[in-house]
């Protein structure tokens, strides 16, 4: 793996851990602080399954599937070319899950606390790692529309 992406992946993931270790001590589970009144808050939820609370109580299996999931990454990562939005797709990824896999490790579920109030909706509460997942996704996406893939490049030498 490249160095850039290490240091870029700990980096994040540092931030990760920061930001729920700050909440963790300074909110008590299920308050809830606005920043912008009827859009955004500030709230400590414990997540005890992966995204929007699937698998709830599975928390082995969320583990276990994670596992999984990191070493198909790694492996697909050799496919694609490693410019500079890859280098950052595959860092955002990787700290996205390891993060939340260091909450499941360590604590038995995932603290989130940013909350979305959108159009009365109020959206799941989620935390760093999974923007940095859903970030990293899209710069994959964009990056197979590219063809900077195996597909792709394999496609382009014909």
């Amino acid at each position: 793996m490249k160095k850039k992406i290490i240091f870029i992946t700990l980096s994040l993931i540092v931030i990760d851990f920061v930001t729920k270790l700050y909440i963790d001590m300074n909110f008590n589970l299920m308050e809830s602080i606005p920043l912008i009144n009827n859009f955004f808050y500030i709230t400590k939820v414990n997540n005890y399954g992966a995204s929007w609370s699937i698998l709830s109580g599975y928390i082995p299996i969320i583990i276990l599937i994670t596992f999984i999931v990191l070493v198909v990454l790694f492996k697909e990562q050799k496919k694609f070319v490693m410019n500079k939005r890859n280098t950052l797709a595959f860092s955002f990824i990787y700290s996205g899950i390891i993060g939340n896999l260091i909450d499941r490790l360590f604590r038995g579920y995932v603290l989130d606390f940013l909350d979305f109030k959108i159009f009365g909706y109020d959206y799941p509460v989620f935390n760093f790692a999974d923007i940095f997942i859903v970030c990293g996704i899209i710069l994959l996406i964009i990056a197979i529309i590219k063809k900077e893939d195996e597909n792709g490049i394999s496609s382009t030498k014909q």
